[in-house]
């Protein structure tokens, strides 16, 4: 395996582990399932709202990884490349699961436009990340409208608000701009942000 001057940098905690399954220590591989399982499929969850999808997306996504990890460049964090992953199964499952809308929602009214620039100045609520405001009363609520969210936004949201990724790291997993995320997540809140109303009426 070529050296990369530069894996070392990221200092990602996986990369020993990873290392050594590529070397042939193939019953670390379950270590690695351990460390993310939970993580992918709440992942899951999030995104097809059915337990049974959730348990496939994750089932599928580690099938994935094993077939595909000695491809593995260590040239970012290995999550990143993990969620990747599971996103592009999250898709293809998506389209497949009897739970998929017939028709999406457009947000197309919901400022600004994918290739417009955000201002700075932005409401103080569209700027609050979801694992901030989910609480026992607030919690079916989010979850309902996340999930009524088109896929493209609806994968921002999650992936940025409540998987907790930087901007960056989430369009280097969807394999998109930082610019196209900003405006996808803002349009998102906003839209979650219409849905909620009734709990921030203090506010408007």
């Amino acid at each position: 395996m070529m050296y990369n001057p530069d894996r070392r940098k990221i200092q990602d905690k996986d990369f020993e582990l990873v290392e050594a399954i590529n070397s042939g220590r193939f019953e670390l591989f379950q270590e690695l399932v351990k460390r993310y399982e939970q993580k992918l499929y709440n992942f899951g969850l999030r995104m097809c709202g059915d337990v049974c999808d959730a348990e496939d997306l994750v089932q599928d996504t580690f099938l994935n990884v094993f077939r595909y990890l000695k491809d593995f460049r260590y040239e970012t964090k290995f999550k990143n490349w993990l969620y990747r992953i599971a996103t592009s199964t999250c898709i293809k499952k998506r389209r497949k699961s009897k739970f998929a809308p017939e028709r999406e929602l457009s947000l197309d009214e919901f400022w600004p436009k994918e290739d417009a620039h955000i201002p700075d100045a932005v409401p103080e609520w569209a700027q609050i990340p979801l694992n901030k405001l989910l609480n026992v009363e607030l919690s079916n609520t989010i979850r309902n409208a996340i999930l009524e969210l088109p896929e493209k936004y609806r994968l921002v949201i999650v992936l940025r608000d409540l998987e907790g990724f930087s901007t960056a790291e989430t369009a280097q997993i969807l394999n998109l701009k930082p610019s196209n995320i900003k405006v996808r997540l803002h349009r998102a809140r906003l839209y979650l942000r219409d849905k909620l109303k009734g709990y921030f009426a203090h506010d408007e």
